[in-house]
């Protein structure tokens, strides 16, 4: 299985030339690295090869790695049903750099494009309706991305004065205390401050 995942890999990277980065098969998985600016044509040959067609798309999705310049890898997932085949092509984009959609070429690729752009900010160039799919149309940021605060920016709420949802910056009820999860739920071998005057009130005379 690995071989032929790794004759198809060489075959692609033969066909498209510079458009390819890399291809790799781990797990039996064959996983195609491309560029970006050539993602449609990558991924009309994927279609229409006569030893690929891939012809269903399954998910378009990211992975952030905050620490790259270019800190998006787009990962595209497709299917070929004819040949009973899988296959991952990946590509690397910034925060401001809009990518080609693929709606051209798989109309499949409209709400993973969507999906995309909501979780993660990846900006898609060509799509008809690029706008939020999952989160609120007056959400801010991109709730996926690793520098994205777990507690949101806004908190939404029913006003009940003014009879409509309104959004409130969020506010933290009380400070972040601190934990001791070294301690054995039995207790703790040291003495904690403070507790060393109930043991010498418990002791008697």
């Amino acid at each position: 299985m690995d071989e032929a995942l790794e004759r198809l890999g060489q075959t692609i990277k033969n066909a498209l030339g510079d458009s390819i980065v890399d291809s790799t098969v781990a797990r039996g998985e064959l996983t195609i690295d491309a560029k970006a600016s050539d993602i449609v044509k990558v991924a009309n040959f994927l279609r229409d090869d006569p030893e690929c067609l891939f012809s269903c798309i399954i998910d378009i999705t990211a992975v952030d790695r905050p620490s790259r310049e270019r800190r998006f890898d787009v990962v595209y997932h497709f299917l070929s049903p004819v040949m009973n085949r899988r296959v991952r092509v990946k590509i690397e984009t910034d925060e401001r750099t809009p990518i080609q959609s693929l709606i051209g070429v798989y109309r499949g690729a409209d709400w993973f494009e969507r999906e995309t752009y909501d979780l993660y900010g990846v900006l898609f160039t060509g799509h008809p309706d690029m706008r939020r799919i999952l989160t609120d149309y007056g959400f801010e940021g991109h709730p996926l991305r690793k520098d994205f605060p777990l507690t949101g920016f806004v908190e939404v709420r029913y006003d009940d004065e003014q009879k409509r949802v309104v959004y409130d910056k969020v506010r933290l009820a009380q400070e972040f205390r601190t934990f001791d999860f070294l301690s054995p739920w039995e207790g703790t071998d040291y003495v904690l401050p403070g507790d060393e005057k109930a043991k010498a009130e418990g002791k008697g005379p």
